[in-house]
């Protein structure tokens, strides 16, 4: 697939109603478990909320139902699209501008694409900053950022492929491991 083709490329926009018990995605906050649906009173107009809760820490979080799209609470990938999801990470086609802005422009590009909610935005991420890392310690900043985009990364693959994370976590790893370059779909 072209690079144009992969930046094209989204997750399944699958968002019909969701469910007690389903598995969604919330921007920025990764897989979470639909644990409720209930009906708020707000201005005198009766609503109705998922109540999500986010697998990596338990947070929960109060989604209007009629907001969804908006907020972009959307549904774990499909597993065939995972392969995709590695080859972004996979092409390691340096973008020109890049090396040239300021850290803190890179930092709002990096948070607007984890913010997104796309999974292979933050599969983007995760390969600059781990390609960043190959020659340099990153900042706290950047450090930070690549957690929270392995964290998003781990948790969403190893749920789609119904697997554990230690293993997901181990073949990102091996993507950028120095004089390596296996190959995992």
């Amino acid at each position: 697939m072209d690079k144009k083709n992969l930046q094209q490329a989204k997750p399944s926009e699958s968002i019909a109603r969701f469910e007690i018990g389903d598995l969604a995605v919330y921007p920025a906050h990764g897989v979470g478990r639909i644990d409720a649906i209930e009906q708020r009173v707000i201005n005198g107009e009766t609503h109705d909320f998922y109540i999500m809760k986010i697998l990596e820490n338990n947070m929960v979080i109060m989604i209007p139902t009629w907001n969804v799209n908006s907020v972009g609470l959307r549904d774990v990938i499909d597993e065939d699209e995972i392969p995709l999801v590695y080859e972004v990470m996979r092409n390691t086609e340096k973008d020109a501008g890049a090396e040239t802005q300021t850290w803190n422009r890179r930092y709002r590009e990096y948070m607007d694409k984890i913010k997104t909610g796309s999974l292979y935005d933050v599969a983007e991420v995760f390969r600059d900053l781990s390609l960043l890392k190959l020659s340099k310690d990153l900042s706290f900043g950047e450090r930070k950022l690549y957690d929270t985009a392995q964290i998003l990364l781990v948790k969403e693959l190893s749920t789609a492929k119904k697997t554990d994370e230690a293993s997901i976590a181990l073949e990102l790893e091996s993507l950028f491991a120095p004089e390596s370059s296996p190959s995992v779909n």
